[in-house]
């Protein structure tokens, strides 16, 4: 298959594409009107060349062009070329935020337990929403594919799905355009069986992998792997009497560093959270019961496209809340405003009191 030169292949993915939409021949003015800025003589010079190449076709005479099937195979492979370029730089994207994201995190959470004198913790940023924005799958070997499925929020979750042959780009094509025509926009909820039953019938023989495709949009929101809790702080327990006796002290601790249960807190928190997104839990409110002498007090920020964590502080029933609010709230808007752009060193250690 001969290279093209640029102004070629935007001329040939113009027939094509107008000739999907509408199923009739495409004539030079067509494509001048909708897509170029070139006269009709340059463009239908520039589908002659393309003609002769054995791209298009001419059904009749006088009549506009069609694609053949060397030109449908050139679409294909560039679409699906482009489609796998943009989730790399998709991935690439995510995991450079995900990595500047931990450290603003951690930052965070040293921040309040320094400022305040008790301990604390953070939730990572979650999708709330659910949505599904975009599923893409593409080839890794002779035996296996690679679902990729893109959340609202820029979450993405990957699976390795194993098949019994090579898909061709023809089918690969038709499998990614049967994912998102159904799934786009749609939340867990909304994939009911009725849908997954239709889907997996337009898929024929390969409904195994709109099934795993499936599945990993579900385990996109319900994967408690993601959920990432970072605390900070956990020996400011024992400045304080009535919490620091032994046996106290050691539950506290050990409730305060086990990841699930916390992460299992916060999410409530965060399905609870009021307009302020400040919540203050007295004694035996947390669901936490060796938290039961304790006061635990949190705020929820949101990161925009159904995004968001929570913030928490844990200390004594006696804890100063006029402070832990005053820096609860300082830090939540500063979060917000590093996440949208601002840089994470204006998040600074000081005493907010």
């Amino acid at each position: 298959m001969e290279q093209l030169d640029e102004r070629k292949e935007i001329i040939l993915n113009a027939i094509i594409q107008n000739y999907l939409e509408t199923g009739e021949p495409v004539g030079s003015r067509t494509i001048s009107k909708s897509y170029l800025n070139l006269s009709s003589a340059t463009i239908r010079n520039e589908m002659a060349d393309l003609e002769e190449l054995g791209y298009i076709v001419q059904p009749h005479t006088s009549a506009g062009r069609i694609p053949t099937d060397m030109g449908y195979r050139f679409y294909v492979d560039h679409l699906m070329a482009e489609k796998d370029k943009e989730v790399s730089q998709m991935q690439e994207l995510m995991f450079e935020k995900t990595g500047k994201m931990e450290k603003l995190l951690k930052q965070v959470v040293k921040v309040l337990a320094n400022n305040t004198q008790y301990a604390s913790m953070i939730l990572a940023p979650s999708v709330i929403s659910n949505k599904v924005k975009f599923v893409q799958i593409s080839n890794v070997d002779d035996n296996h594919v690679l679902s990729v499925v893109v959340m609202e929020g820029n979450l993405v979750k990957n699976r390795v799905i194993e098949v019994e042959k090579p898909l061709d780009n023809e089918t690969m094509l038709k499998l990614n355009m049967l994912l998102n025509t159904n799934l786009n926009g749609l939340t867990v909820n909304d994939i009911n069986l009725s849908l997954i039953s239709n889907m997996k019938d337009q898929a024929g023989v390969h409904e195994e992998i709109v099934e795993q495709v499936l599945k990993s949009v579900a385990d996109t929101i319900t994967d408690d792997e993601d959920l990432e809790v970072y605390t900070s702080g956990a020996t400011n327990f024992f400045k304080y009497p009535e919490l620091s006796d032994s046996e106290k002290a050691k539950d506290l601790i050990n409730a305060f560093e086990e990841k699930k249960p916390l992460a299992e807190f916060i999410q409530d928190v965060e399905n609870e959270s009021d307009e302020t997104g400040i919540q203050v839990y007295i004694g035996n409110d947390s669901s936490i019961k060796t938290m039961k002498d304790c006061s635990v007090v949190t705020a929820t920020y949101e990161l925009g496209e159904g995004v968001k964590g929570t913030i928490g502080i844990i200390g004594p029933k006696r804890m100063d809340y006029a402070n832990v609010l005053d820096n609860l709230k300082n830090l939540k808007s500063q979060l917000e405003k590093a996440v949208n752009g601002s840089p994470a060193t204006d998040i600074v250690d000081s005493d907010s009191s």
